[in-house]
């Protein structure tokens, strides 16, 4: 089936200025590279109606709400979209409540900000709002953006907690559902700065149909028809791709012990690359066979 909606998921920290001080075009002058080309222009430029599309801010995986916020109605602004608000979610009853149900029928966009993943999945999954983004995600020209736990709980499988540095002993990487906007893939996110790769290891182990996705620093996915995933934002993407494993000792050690794998597939995307989950190819934008392969270099 068709999906008709964008998913875009952000690895966190995404460079979007900080406005909270009272020289708003001094600071923008420092992050001028990003308002152009980054991530959240990227997004106003995918919504349906670009700069005049409805956008809700959703802060419900953040501690700190009323601060992160206004954070990105700031940003936004700032980047020519102004039919922009703020959904404060931090009850599951309110995920029914007619009013925002209203909002999330009329938004074009609605993006995710960062905090924990699980307080999304408890707070909105199977509520009436769930189920109206996921009808409109699959119907409609509408999108899904989601920065750190946003990205994380885009998907149907959910890494929720999980040492870094312990990440390849057995049972440190706890997975649960998530909002099942995207299926067969599993994300990470702050995936380079907190080297968090063994996390994905794991989780791609335990079920290697599934395709990692590690999101850097300030970039992120665009993926459109469920499919076709770009990467967007000044950084890394690692995808990890479990089909070709030959072997493991995962299911022959005890809790706690280091995990071996044999054969472990992992690809590096940075911005312009594609990887189509429907045949696992990848094509590098910038190809040194370009020419070759037919790719225009312009």
């Amino acid at each position: 089936m068709e999906i008709k909606g964008k998913l875009i998921i952000i690895g966190g920290a995404v460079d979007k200025g900080s406005f909270t001080e009272n020289d708003i075009d001094v600071n923008a002058s420092k992050n001028i590279n990003f308002f152009e080309t980054g991530i959240l222009k990227r997004i106003i430029n995918e919504a349906r109606h670009k700069e005049k599309s409805r956008i809700e801010i959703i802060t419900t995986a953040s501690k700190i709400p009323k601060i992160i916020g206004p954070e990105y109605v700031k940003a936004l602004s700032y980047l020519g979209a102004n039919n922009v608000d703020v959904l404060y979610l931090d009850k599951r009853e309110q995920a029914s409540d007619a009013n925002v149900l209203e909002r999330i029928k009329a938004a074009d966009v609605v993006m995710f900000t960062g905090g924990d993943q699980l307080r999304l999945t408890s707070i909105l999954g199977g509520t009436a709002m769930h189920d109206l983004m996921l009808e409109k995600y699959h119907n409609e020209d509408f999108i899904y953006a989601g920065t750190s736990a946003g990205a994380a709980a885009a998907s149907n499988s959910m890494i929720y907690q999980g040492s870094s540095s312990e990440a390849l002993l057995k049972g440190e990487v706890k997975i649960t559902s998530g909002l099942g906007l995207i299926d067969g893939v599993i994300i990470d996110t702050h995936f380079v700065q907190r080297g968090r790769i063994g996390r994905l290891f794991q989780a791609v182990v335990g079920n290697p149909k599934v395709l990692g996705i590690g999101l850097g620093e300030d970039t992120g996915l665009l993926i459109t028809n469920g499919t076709e995933m770009e990467a967007i934002g000044s950084g890394l993407v690692i995808l990890v791709d479990g089909r070709e494993v030959k072997d493991t000792n995962l299911t022959q050690v005890e809790l706690g012990q280091p995990i071996s794998i044999n054969h472990l597939v992992t690809h590096v995307m940075s911005k312009y690359d594609t990887f189509n989950l429907k045949t696992h190819k990848m094509q590098i934008k910038s190809s040194q066979y370009a020419e070759d392969l037919g790719i225009p270099t312009d």
